[in-house]
């Protein structure tokens, strides 16, 4: 269980749920009628900024011992990498809406920037599960292309395994005592009423 828990906690990253995000919406909305290279270059650059970007400043913090593991567990560790992810998701809202994507593509960055700063100042005194801000805002994005009628496929099979990914990775994060119940419940409610408002 331990080994489950600890994959699912990587492949559900905090810096690969934009990625994700961004697939969802080149493939499931009309903008799927865009060329295919110009979808790819969106999610490329997109990844770029908000997982590699991080990531790799993440890795520079470790090598520099300024955090003790890239995991980022340890609470008073996390404000410069939490400053570093804010500033990426708004550059990449930026670069959204300096090719014109539709509004709901880049506020839904805007609202994972607004998450991750309410994240950042309540980790100043409690720890608040990141991991599930970032499911939350992604289960946000699921909920609005489903119900603004912005999905081009039936997005219900879809909400659910999002809404179950989500249940599946909080339970993760409290069985690998990374958190607690109401730490991962605090965090999903962060990251789905920022993304589900402001989308």
């Amino acid at each position: 269980m331990d080994r489950f828990a600890k994959i699912l906690s990587w492949i559900l990253s905090p810096i690969l749920i934009p990625t994700y995000a961004i697939l969802l919406c080149m493939w499931l909305t009309p903008l799927t009628v865009l060329p295919t290279p110009i979808k790819w270059e969106v999610v490329a650059v997109c990844t770029i900024l908000t997982c590699v970007v991080p990531a790799l400043a993440i890795l520079i913090l470790y090598k520099l011992k300024v955090i003790s593991a890239p995991g980022l567990n340890n609470r008073n560790e996390r404000f410069i990498p939490y400053i570093i992810t804010q500033a990426c998701y708004l550059a990449c809202a930026w670069y959204l809406f300096h090719i014109h994507a539709p509004r709901w593509m880049w506020m839904f960055m805007v609202g994972g920037a607004c998450a991750a700063v309410l994240s950042t100042i309540v980790n100043i005194k409690w720890k608040i599960s990141a991991h599930c801000a970032a499911m939350g805002g992604l289960l946000a994005l699921t909920f609005r292309l489903c119900v603004d009628g912005l999905a081009v496929v039936t997005m219900w099979p879809i909400i659910v395994v999002v809404l179950l990914l989500t249940g599946a990775l909080g339970t993760s994060r409290i069985w690998l005592n990374c958190h607690t119940f109401w730490q991962v419940m605090a965090g999903t409610a962060n990251g789905f009423l920022w993304v589900y408002l402001l989308t």
